[in-house]
């Protein structure tokens, strides 16, 4: 299904900043959607023609919905769309009219004009239709509630033909909390509640408000609940900004143990403001949690700090023990175990700064790389070179890999840049830059990795199943045990050795 941009770019001549506006009300259109309950249905013009294409729609959760298939795409013209016509054309709300059928449901059609508003506040012309259409197979005499959520629906609608509705969206907000169910406050010009729906009474009883929210003045009131003098005052504030036309950002309310998101939207049909629209929603089981996942977050980055700080001191233990040991191989041995140790220890390090059990691999890469060129016999220093991005893995993935990585980094600048050999001295000669190359890349959830080396090669007759040094022997059981992959150890293109590792991301 292609999205409204595609289908606005595709269809008309709509400016970005009018798309913006369309996407910026299919992103509030929700709120309006319930309290008319109603579905409303987005068409542009598609031609002069009085052609109309449904670039959005959205259901009410608070009553049936007037069409069972989706309309987005659809293409219309004709009498169908005769309340379109009048409401693009004339700029403005239409509800004159018969109901009509869909099948075997009645329904009542509104067409409602959508304006933007340009910088300096003019309003300009109609760029979009909005269809507010009801299912009228369950109508009933309504309750006190309907009536206002209905009196509020409409006064909203005027603001989207006026182009003061949707608000601007401030950074980081959402548009998920609060909405109609879940708490509505009606307020007048002065800023006094003359009507709150059960659900918001409930809400405002969870942070200590008891009695009856009408005839209340809700900043005054906002102030007083607030264990937070700060809090309180930022909340009376929002309620104050709508009251004079502005759009204030959420905010939120903690008193008693409970907590309380608000959002308050000014109501100025035609331009007169007439009060405000405060909607609320007792957040509390949803901040307990967000308190609790960040407190385990916290204890999770502790405890891979704590575990990197270890390992930092068991390669510490065994650098020591090797300065003190007079054999050759032991200390060789040693020290590839220190190594060995510090490539895991920059995993948990990496991990014990984020804030996820991920980490961004191509930092680590490079540190080990780095490390790696340390322990070159060659006179020439050996370049290493990483192609394309690892990107992020997770943490189980990036330990085990880690590994692998530091042991075929060792193996390619130990073995295929030695001093004491042919290679030794093709590696000294004139114009010869030894080199190291990690290229990676991602296919279908698969992840390719190859380490690849200019120096001398494989040896003759070497198997790469049965030979090998102990660090090929510990790639080899991570790559094919914990990785579930495979490894291919083969002459490289150009030359020099090139390992090959093939993983699937689906697995780990």
């Amino acid at each position: 299904m292609s999205t409204l941009r595609d289908l606005a770019d595709e269809h008309t001549q709509l400016r970005p900043a009018d798309i913006d506006h369309l996407h910026r009300i299919a992103g509030d259109w929700q709120l309006l959607s319930d309290m008319s309950f109603a579905d409303l249905l987005l068409w542009v013009p598609v031609g002069e023609d009085g052609t109309f294409l449904c670039v959005a729609q959205v259901r009410p959760t608070t009553a049936p919905t007037a069409y069972q298939d989706d309309q987005v795409g659809r293409i219309t013209g004709g009498p169908e769309v005769d309340h379109l016509e009048v409401a693009y054309r004339r700029g403005r709300i239409w509800r004159e009219g018969d109901p009509v059928w869909y099948g075997d449901v009645p329904a009542r059609h509104e067409a409602i004009p959508v304006r933007l508003r340009t910088d300096d506040g003019e309003q300009a012309e109609v760029i979009a239709v909005v269809g507010r259409d009801t299912n009228l197979s369950t109508a009933r005499t309504p309750s006190q509630l309907e009536l206002n959520y209905l009196t509020t629906a409409d006064d909203l609608a005027q603001m989207l033909a006026d182009g003061t509705f949707p608000p601007p969206r401030h950074p980081g907000e959402t548009t998920s909390a609060p909405r109609v169910g879940d708490g509505l406050v009606r307020l007048d010009a002065g800023g006094r509640v003359t009507y709150s729906s059960p659900n918001a009474q409930s809400a405002y009883r969870r942070v200590g408000y008891a009695s009856d929210l009408v005839g209340e003045d809700l900043a005054a009131l906002h102030r007083r609940l607030a264990d937070d003098p700060l809090e309180g005052t930022d909340a009376a504030n929002a309620v104050l900004a709508a009251l004079r036309g502005e759009a204030p950002p959420r905010r939120e309310i903690n008193a008693r143990g409970a907590t309380m998101l608000t959002r308050a939207l000014p109501l100025i049909p035609a331009g007169v403001p007439i009060g405000a629209l405060v909607l609320v929603r007792d957040v509390t089981e949803v901040r307990r949690r967000d308190r609790a996942l960040m407190t385990k977050d916290a204890t999770i980055r502790e405890i891979h700090h704590r575990v990197k700080n270890n390992l930092q001191t068991v390669a510490a233990l065994l650098r020591l023990q090797a300065r003190r040991v007079a054999m050759p191989e032991a200390r060789i041995a040693l020290e590839e175990s220190v190594r060995r140790v510090a490539s895991i220890a920059l995993v948990h390090e990496t991990l014990s700064m984020s804030n996820d059990e991920v980490v961004e691999f191509d930092g680590i890469v490079d540190r080990v790389a780095s490390a790696a060129t340390e322990v070159a016999a060659t006179e020439s220093t050996v370049r290493m070179r990483r192609q394309g991005s690892f990107g992020v893995l997770t943490a189980e993935l990036a330990t085990s890999l880690v590994m692998v990585l530091n042991e075929l980094l060792l193996n390619a600048v130990e073995h295929g840049f030695p001093a004491d050999d042919e290679a030794g001295e093709q590696s000294g000669a004139a114009g010869f830059s030894p080199e190291v190359v990690v290229s990676t890349h991602r296919f279908r959830k698969i992840l390719y990795v190859s380490v690849a080396d200019n120096g001398g090669g494989l040896p003759p007759g070497f198997d790469a199943e049965r030979g090998g040094s102990l660090g090929l022997q510990i790639v080899r059981a991570l790559v094919t045990g914990e990785l579930r992959g495979t490894i291919e150890l083969r002459t490289g293109a150009s030359g020099g050795t090139e390992a090959l590792l093939v993983l699937p991301l689906n697995r780990l």
